[in-house]
């Protein structure tokens, strides 16, 4: 694997001085392509996350004046990785994408069509919430059933004494 690495200090601002002040930091990027293209001759430059936050650190409006990059060229993959001095390039990670179910009425046959994934039971979490709910919880429950017992006893009585006269 041929790979040439080599450092450079490039100058932004003869660049972005020519764009509008609301359009610098986009011109500074470009102006770190254009370079990259003229020294390392090749047309494929991908520019690491470091150096774009870099670039893009105090805005739109106000990009660094130079800036210090490492370039590694690969001619196996005909790409040149640009990334700030002092940093490793790390390509951005991609994400899984999810399915889509599709709505409506095709979704629902869809789902009851489809094998059913088991569901592993949920563990309860216990916050301090329901600690302090629980506590007197236990005490109540202790008087509502004294007044449970209570209640059943007032009918039986009262069945007592309808019967008496």
């Amino acid at each position: 694997m041929a790979t040439t690495e080599r450092t450079y200090i490039i100058p932004l601002r003869k660049e972005y001085m020519k764009a509008p002040m609301y359009r610098r930091a986009k011109k500074a990027v470009n102006a770190v392509r254009t370079f990259m293209k003229k020294h390392m001759k090749c047309e494929n430059i991908l520019i690491g996350p470091k150096l774009n936050l870099k670039i893009w650190e105090h805005g739109m409006k106000n990009p660094p004046h130079r800036v210090k990059v490492t370039a590694v060229k690969d001619d196996k993959e005909d790409t040149v990785r640009v990334e700030l001095f002092g940093f490793d390039f790390k390509p951005k990670e991609k994400k899984e994408k999810k399915e889509k179910k599709p709505a409506g009425i095709a979704g629902k046959i869809q789902e009851k069509l489809a094998p059913k994934e088991e569901k592993a039971p949920k563990a309860e979490v216990t916050t301090k919430k329901d600690i302090k709910e629980k506590k007197p919880a236990v005490k109540k429950e202790g008087k509502k059933e004294e007044a449970a017992e209570k209640k059943e006893e007032k009918p039986e009585e009262e069945k007592k004494k309808e019967e008496k006269p």
